[in-house]
C-alpha cells in the first residue's frame, strides 16, 4: 500500500518524531512519542481503511501480540506511521541530502535501496509527492 506523506516530510522536523538518547537525551522516545501522537491527532496520514493493512505490516515486525496490534486506535497507528516515516527520512537525508522534495537526492537514495544499503520504503512519485510503502 503507498501512502502519501508528502505534508509530513516537508513541513515536519523529523527529528521531532524519530531521535535517539544521544540526540535528544534520556526522554527521546516518551519525547518523540508525544510529538507523533500529536501530530496524529492533528493532520493524520493512514485513514480507517488503511488500518488493516498497517496492523497486518506491523504484525511482521514481530514486536507485539497480535491482540495489542488489534488494540490499537487510529491515533496510534498514525503515530507508529509518523515514527516509521521520520526515521526512514531521517536516514535518506543524512545518506543523500539533497535538494529534491523533503531535502533528498532521491536517484542517489534509489540506487542505494536497490543496493540494499537503505530501506528504500520511502520514494517520490511522478506527481512530485512522496510516498512511503506499508507492506512486504
Amino acid at each position: 500500500m503507498e501512502i502519501d506523506v508528502t505534508t509530513l516530510a516537508t513541513e515536519g522536523e523529523m527529528i521531532d518524531f524519530s531521535a535517539s538518547i544521544a540526540e535528544r537525551g534520556q526522554n527521546a522516545g516518551p519525547e518523540t512519542w508525544a510529538n507523533a501522537m500529536a501530530e496524529a491527532g492533528e493532520r493524520p496520514i493512514l485513514t480507517e481503511d488503511q488500518l488493516p493493512d498497517f496492523r497486518d505490516y506491523m504484525r511482521g515486525f514481530g514486536g507485539w501480540e497480535d491482540e495489542e496490534i488489534d488494540a490499537w486506535n487510529i491515533t496510534e497507528c498514525n503515530a507508529l506511521f509518523t515514527q516509521l516515516v521520520a526515521g526512514d527520512l531521517r536516514e535518506a537525508q543524512e545518506l543523500c541530502h539533497g535538494d529534491g522534495p523533503g531535502g533528498v537526492d532521491w536517484d542517489a537514495y534509489r540506487k542505494l535501496a536497490e543496493a540494499g544499503t537503505c530501506s528504500g520504503r520511502i520514494y517520490p512519485g511522478d506527481d512530485g509527492k512522496i510516498y512511503a510503502y506499508v507492506g512486504d
